[in-house]
């Protein structure tokens, strides 16, 4: 009789995927119509990110299968004007949200709700030009075309976790947070319901821990937040091709932000909430694959020629990036001196005072437990290289879909660039560059403010609109949106102010924009 095998389901796996008995990738709209009848779902749910870079929602009632057949087909209408406003005439102004399959998942605050990721398709039947996911999947096809190479990213998603302060027992420490553990940290229960839920929905959460800010009592004009208590958190994705990697960040912020409303807490994603205090960055890893294999690593184990050039490539584009990736006033106050966030464009391994960072990834060493546990004879071989870079200047005010593409843009020109090799070893430090004044006078910088960054950005709208991949009202859109932060003498405005009033003032720039994008 032959052997029938039980196939164990991990308890946080893709519940969708194991209903259907396949990946999602693989879903059509067969299997979500068995899935909507097994589940006894009653609505549809439809997200999409708006020109604001928010997850935004349309909610269907589901009547009948031929209903939910024609939704899963053909999508709704929007209003265009509204989600892109100034991008798309009032007189013609419906575009189609169309879902797309593989991203469906049961709403973790309404399990009688089918969630889906769509795209913005036009009355023609093709992607709206001016969506931020249009924009990046056609840098990644760019990418692609060009290089013949596949491009993953992940993102380090840091926020601050805001609740009414409990008993003062087991207090924090400011700036002693990092990979604080219970009962110091007491928003780990809180983190746990945010990982699980994004684990189920993506299957591509890396891990979570506590960072190194924590205030025992924010003092703010904001109401939300004046006189809670506030611990920075970390969750960290794997690596997928970068479009999801977009999408999930925009998903992670929307599901952070409910549960922390659910649990009576607020999430902020500010790049600043206190000045002494850590600010809130967003890095980004990046990869490059051939044929699915890892190739950021040569047969040496050296950073590969591919590698270093997308490295040039990030520096080359750095300054101007910084104009979808540092949208506030408030990130130029992140973005200082001596801390673990960027000023130079730079790049170094494993160094949190460079720009770009090469970390560890177990390129020199394998089968690491077997030093500590020499009963484990059995080997363990990496299906694929490790190896990424991180781009460390990015914060949580990102346009994220607008920064992917630009960073994809930025590895594309790198890559395709014979010269860029050369280059890299210009831009390549050792140790903490802010303690050799030789090395940092020959560095370029980075904007220091918002006005600074949207004339470098209209000054290299070339970079991005080559190709036609960023539409020209996407760059000015931008342009002016940094222009209205008003920052240009921000500083000499502050250092001219008494110091109480001063503090008043940065702390009203940084809580200004605590839900932004």
């Amino acid at each position: 009789m032959a052997e029938t095998k039980t196939l164990y389901h991990y308890s946080l796996e893709n519940p969708l995927a194991v209903t259907a008995g396949k990946p999602r990738e693989d879903f059509t709209r067969r299997d979500l119509l068995r899935i909507i009848e097994t589940k006894n779902i009653e609505r549809i749910t439809l997200h999409y990110t708006a020109l604001d870079g928010k997850l935004k929602e349309l909610k269907i009632p589901i009547a009948s299968r031929a209903y939910a057949e024609k939704i899963l087909a053909n999508g709704e209408r929007v209003d265009g004007s509204s989600l892109f406003a100034g991008m798309i005439d009032v007189a013609l102004s419906d575009l189609y949200v169309v879902p797309l399959y593989k991203s469906a998942f049961i709403n973790p605050f309404d399990e009688k709700s089918l969630d889906f990721i769509c795209r913005f398709i036009t009355r023609e039947g093709v992607l709206y030009a001016q969506a931020p996911d249009t924009i990046l999947e056609k840098a990644y096809q760019l990418f692609c075309t060009t290089t013949h190479l596949e491009l993953h990213a992940f993102g380090e998603l840091e926020f601050y976790l805001l609740s009414s302060p409990s008993v003062r027992m087991y207090p924090g420490i400011k700036q002693k947070g990092y990979h604080n553990t219970a009962p110091f940290l007491k928003s780990g229960i809180i983190v746990d319901e945010m990982v699980d839920a994004l684990t189920k929905i993506t299957g591509s959460v890396k891990y979570a821990h506590s960072e190194v800010g924590y205030i025992e009592n924010v003092p703010s004009v904001s109401e939300e937040i004046n006189g809670k208590q506030a611990e920075q958190v970390e969750i960290e994705f794997l690596p997928v091709p970068i479009y999801d990697a977009a999408d999930y960040l925009v998903l992670a912020k929307w599901l952070i932000r409910n549960i922390a409303y659910k649990n009576g807490c607020v999430a902020t994603f500010a790049p600043k909430l206190e000045d002494g205090n850590a600010g809130t960055g967003m890095h980004i890893h990046l990869a490059v694959k051939k044929d699915g294999k890892n190739i950021m690593r040569d047969e040496s184990s050296a950073l590969s020629h591919a590698a270093q050039k997308a490295i040039v490539g990030l520096c080359t584009y750095a300054n101007s990036l910084t104009a979808f990736g540092n949208t506030t006033a408030a990130s130029y106050l992140r973005l200082v001196p001596n801390q673990e966030a960027p000023t130079r464009i730079c790049w170094s391994d494993a160094n949190r005072s460079a720009m770009i960072r090469v970390p560890l990834g177990w390129t020199k060493s394998s089968n690491l437990a077997q030093i500590i546990n020499a009963h484990e004879k059995e080997m363990y071989e990496l299906p694929e290289g490790q190896q990424t870079v991180e781009l460390r200047s990015p914060d949580g005010s990102a346009l994220i879909h607008l920064l992917l593409a630009g960073i994809t843009l930025a590895m594309e020109w790198g890559i395709a660039n014979e010269r860029s090799f050369d280059l890299a070893e210009q831009l390549y430090v050792t140790g903490n560059i802010f303690n050799d004044e030789t090395i940092l006078k020959k560095l370029p910088t980075l904007p220091k403010n918002c006005a600074e960054s949207s004339r470098i950005l209209l000054a290299n709208r070339n970079y991005y609109e080559r190709k036609n991949i960023y539409p020209q009202e996407i760059i000015e859109y931008v342009s002016k949106l940094l222009v209205s932060e008003n920052d240009e003498f921000l500083v000499k405005r502050l250092s001219e102010l008494p110091s109480e009033q001063r503090m008043h003032e940065i702390r009203r720039i940084m809580h200004k924009d605590l839900h932004r994008h």
